[in-house]
């Protein structure tokens, strides 16, 4: 294996412990954090200042308004050259289909947690159950639990509705149809905030949407529990997501920071906004000229949090690269040639996500390569 190997994937895994499952219950019994719940000083520096970034109304965009599409390519582009984050409005979303995903997310986080159990997820993949991915990690363990799943929709297969009906049997029937089509809906949005990425870098308008027709995406439900002693511990860590986009919508109870001006700044919930994130995908699609985002969020002792996160990723075998002008414009490549399941690979086994995922992955495949070669 490799140097820049930094973790082998036995030391990756967290060893098995008699604390039995880690779900919202578990964590809500503690009085004080566990010390696996302990997070690094330098990750807990606190947020004293709120985001102040305009909103993207993207009501002219989908009437084809050329001036309101100039000033929201503006918008976005000064964004992602700086920190690789905006929020929309007007996104075409219905807030009733919103509404019923977080209905279900509940149902789903206050099942018992042997029938959470019952869709955990195995090492090596993405996609399930996890509490705390303490089947993961056993250091910096992040405050809260997750249920992720995988989404495509070439031919006519429901893969999101399949997901539910078969792992959670009749009874979750309608969540997978509720989530089946939120994924939809945040696919049509994320494939047109693809367009104007495209216009924001100067290339082919769509471009970046027909390399992600295929796509293979992600879903994520996160739970955040309330916690007594939040200034110790972090509902996620400060990280970049190595997919490519992430539209998130969050509850209205607050958590999410993001670091601008070498500094953490909070989002403020706003009604109707939905985030979105660069991720290290893109970055590498754009060589390098827009941010990924680097973010975290945040727990607190009152009102526990939801937030619900599609992550836009290329189809598995498809080879991530720049369009060439972008190459030009930089003067050279700066990341390698890579597969969607080759970064996903790299991070599910080998690193722990963070704001150097990209960089230490280029470095991982081109010691590889060196090797093979």
């Amino acid at each position: 294996m490799a140097s820049i190997l930094l973790s082998s994937p036995s030391k990756l895994h967290a060893q098995q412990t008699n604390r039995g499952p880690i779900d919202s219950s578990f964590l809500q019994r503690q009085t004080h954090v566990p010390s696996g719940f302990i997070w690094p000083e330098a990750d807990l520096v606190a947020a004293h200042e709120e985001l102040n970034e305009p909103l993207i109304d993207l009501k002219g965009f989908f009437k084809g308004d050329g001036v309101a599409i100039e000033n929201a390519t503006k918008l976005i582009r000064a964004s992602c050259l700086s920190h690789g984050f905006f929020q929309v409005t007007n996104h075409g979303v219905d807030s009733s289909l919103i509404k019923l995903a977080y209905d279900h997310l509940d149902q789903f986080f206050h099942l018992p947690v042997s029938e959470k159990l019952r869709v955990k997820r195995v090492p090596g993949s993405p996609w399930g159950y996890s509490g705390s991915h303490a089947d993961r990690f056993s250091t910096k363990l992040p405050w809260k639990e997750t249920l992720s799943f995988g989404f495509h929709d070439n031919g006519s297969e429901k893969v999101v509705a399949d997901f539910f009906k078969s792992k959670l049997r009749d009874s979750f029937e309608e969540t997978g149809k509720v989530y089946q089509k939120y994924c939809e809906a945040m696919k049509s949005l994320a494939l047109s905030i693809m367009e104007l990425l495209a216009i924001t870098l100067g290339v082919k308008r769509l471009h970046y949407r027909e390399f992600f027709e295929d796509a293979h995406s992600i879903m994520r439900c996160n739970y955040y529990p309330t916690c007594q002693e939040p200034s110790l511990s972090l509902g996620t860590g400060p990280h970049c997501d190595p997919t490519s986009l992430t539209i998130l919508h969050q509850d209205q109870v607050g958590g999410l920071e993001v670091f601008v001006n070498n500094k953490w700044q909070s989002v403020r919930p706003i009604q109707g906004a939905l985030v979105i994130n660069i991720g290290d995908t893109f970055t590498a699609l754009s060589n390098g000229l827009y941010k990924s985002c680097l973010h975290r969020a945040r727990v607190n002792a009152v009102k526990e949090r939801r937030s619900l996160a599609f992550f836009l990723c290329p189809k598995d075998d498809k080879v991530v690269k720049p369009p060439e002008e972008l190459v030009t414009e930089v003067g050279r490549r700066k990341y390698p040639d890579f597969t969607w399941s080759e970064l996903l690979g790299f991070t599910q086994n080998h690193y722990r996500a963070d704001e150097s995922t990209l960089q230490q992955f280029s470095k991982f495949t081109q010691s590889e390569s060196k090797s093979v070669n």
